[in-house]
């Protein structure tokens, strides 16, 4: 009898139809079946020896909750018999409805519950809690998980067991995952835990890589690239890397209509084994990343959401470096662009932060200039060193594409048909706060901000601490400015300020939409496992 491995996740979720995903132990069909008489099913498509399915549920009633039950081969198997938490749902929104998005990124798994957690609670178990204790309250309608869902690189105790009793940890990539099936642990450390299980199963969730979902400062530079690429075990790391995001993570972001429209997913669905079919295309946005798009858009009524890739879609040669490759950089603009009569908030989602204090972004632009040869060769190779050393590759460090963005944000913010809101979300940090930017010439008529949330569940060092609050000072400005004169770096095309933050600890944003007016409020973990409101604060344009 097939059982189930992991999930169920609730992944797309709109007015009429969801996407449920899940693991099984063996092929199978596996059914979702709603109490309204709504529901779907699928067969298992198989990688590496698993088995998944995406379960397409239609007939829902828009404005409607409906509890759901998942089966395999006729037998349920969610939810368990002896579960803990109140039914799994399916929420279907309706025209007019209020957004609440929740957001945040870098999230360790939580180790056991009877043991020490040495970062603290975790926010998403925090989360879990309050929805469980009280249903029929306030919860998001999307959940937004901005990178680090996994840490290929910074494995717990328990997986470094599981990865000495299969290999020599002497030899590379030692305590870090090394192919698909490791990844696999990764997902059921994380994807396991029964709050955030629970959670997953009754919240939707959009989710984007970062780097630590293959490795830290992934795409940093060509140089780095090159480096990696004369390791023996850098290869299998990265196809695993893209395969398991693929089939974890990637499928459902994608509405039923984009599914159903994806070659590759119908190609995987009609083999007995998709492995190798998954491996080639994994080959392909490794050799050539523009064949690719990982970046996505969701609408949730008038709100409109893009999330960016900012890692595999990199432009890295010196001469023509780019956050987003032409392309990316193209699809970018034309769905900010695209009717922005039919929305009132643009939300933008980018692991990395496009605002950052004054003194890092200036760092990063200063960096910038030296590797491309601003100050000669052996300013160049020291470039890269610190550039390495000091993760010194957000927008900042690609200056044409902080640019282009920024430029960007503006236009779509200008205008009869200017939404209300333009908002950044990023992550990455591992602290939260809020920027607002302020053009020399005339202000865009949107209120644009770049909002950060990090972490859901890490470590914040007091080097963190220090540095990011040091970051925003005056001093640190005018620091910063140093380093950008010796890079013959221009000012920026926008000044920028702090208005919120910084916050330490592990937490949560969560954005309420109603209308044209945007309420944020900053939520952190807290030891009796509650989330306590630190901050929130109307974002309505005056």
């Amino acid at each position: 009898m097939a059982g189930l491995r992991l999930g169920p996740l609730l992944r797309y979720a709109d007015g009429a139809t969801a996407t449920v995903w899940v693991e099984t132990s063996r092929p199978c069909a596996a059914e979702v079946r709603c109490a309204d008489g709504s529901g779907g099913t699928a067969r298992t498509f198989q990688v590496a020896g698993h088995h998944y399915a995406l379960i397409p549920v239609t007939g829902l009633t828009p404005g409607t909750e409906t509890a759901y039950e998942v089966a395999l081969d006729g037998t349920r198997v969610w939810p368990p018999p002896d579960s803990r938490f109140p039914p799994s749902v399916i929420r279907s929104r309706a025209d007019g409805d209020d957004v609440r998005v929740a957001f945040g990124s870098c999230r360790w798994a939580a180790p056991p519950a009877d043991e020490h957690d040495p970062v603290g609670p975790d926010a998403l178990d925090s989360l879990a809690a309050r929805i469980a204790a009280d249903p029929g309250a306030e919860r998001p309608d999307v959940l937004l998980l901005l990178g680090d869902q996994v840490y290929a690189d910074e494995t717990s105790a328990a997986i470094r067991r599981r990865l000495a009793a299969r290999r020599d940890l002497a030899e590379p990539p030692g305590a870090e995952v090394a192919d698909y099936e490791e990844y696999t642990w990764l997902y059921y450390e994380s994807w396991l835990d029964p709050e955030v299980r629970w959670l997953l199963s009754t919240v939707p969730s959009c989710m984007i890589f970062d780097d630590h979902d293959v490795i830290d400062d992934w795409n940093t530079s060509a140089s780095w690239l090159a480096d990696m690429r004369a390791t023996p075990w850098w290869r299998e790391r990265l196809l695993s890397g893209l395969m398991s995001y693929w089939v974890h993570q990637h499928l459902g972001n994608l509405s039923p209509a984009e599914l159903a429209a994806d070659p590759l997913y119908a190609a995987v669905r009609a083999t007995p084994d998709g492995t190798d079919l998954l491996r080639d295309f994994a080959c392909r946005a490794d050799a050539e990343p523009s064949s690719v798009r990982w970046s996505y858009r969701r609408d949730f009524g008038r709100v409109r959401l893009l999330m960016v890739d900012t890692r595999a879609a990199r432009v890295l040669e010196e001469d023509g470096r780019a956050m987003l490759g032409p392309g990316e950089a193209k699809w970018l603009r034309e769905q900010a662009l695209e009717g922005r009569e039919s929305y009132d908030h643009l939300l933008v989602g980018t692991s990395l932060p496009w605002l950052l204090p004054h003194l890092v972004h200036d760092a990063e632009a200063w960096n910038a200039a030296l590797c491309r040869g601003e100050r000669g060769e052996r300013w160049a190779r020291f470039g890269e060193r610190v550039r390495r050393a000091a993760d010194l590759e957000h927008w900042a460090a690609f200056p044409g594409s902080f640019t282009a963005l920024t430029e960007l944000l503006a236009e779509v913010g200008t205008g009869a048909e200017a939404p209300a809101s333009v908002l950044v979300l990023s992550g990455d940090v591992h602290h939260a706060y809020v920027a607002e930017p302020r053009w020399p010439a005339a202000a865009p008529d949107a209120r644009v901000l770049q909002l950060t949330c990090s972490p859901v569940h890490n470590s914040i060092p007091l080097s963190i601490r220090v540095g990011f609050r040091f970051g925003w000072s005056a001093v640190a400005r005018a620091l910063g400015r140093r380093f950008a004169r010796h890079g013959r770096c221009p000012r920026p095309v926008v000044d920028w300020r702090r208005t919120g933050g910084p916050w330490f600890g592990n937490q949560l944003m969560t954005l309420t939409l109603r209308g044209r007016s945007a309420r944020l409020r900053l939520e952190q973990a807290r030891e009796n496992g509650a989330l306590a409101t630190v901050e929130e604060s109307d974002l309505t344009p005056a």
